[in-house]
């Protein structure tokens, strides 16, 4: 399976993602919000910083290509 890297406008549209993400946690408060919001956050976090998306790997590996 290939790694596909995402370019450096993907990355930081995860991160500002992310960041909105984190603010909202933070302005509703830690201890109060769900446990299940920080999975999308740290996850888009972590794209963001490595470059590595498991959701555009899956889409790739779902739409290979264009048929000619």
């Amino acid at each position: 399976m290939n790694i596909h890297k995402v370019g450096a406008p993907i990355r930081f549209f995860l991160f500002f993602v992310s960041t909105v993400i984190w603010g909202g946690i933070w302005h509703t408060g830690f201890e109060v919000v769900s446990w299940i919001l920080y999975l999308p956050a740290a996850f888009l976090l972590l794209a963001a910083i490595t470059g590595i998306c498991p959701g555009i790997i899956f889409a790739k590996m779902l739409f290979k290509g264009k048929p000619e």
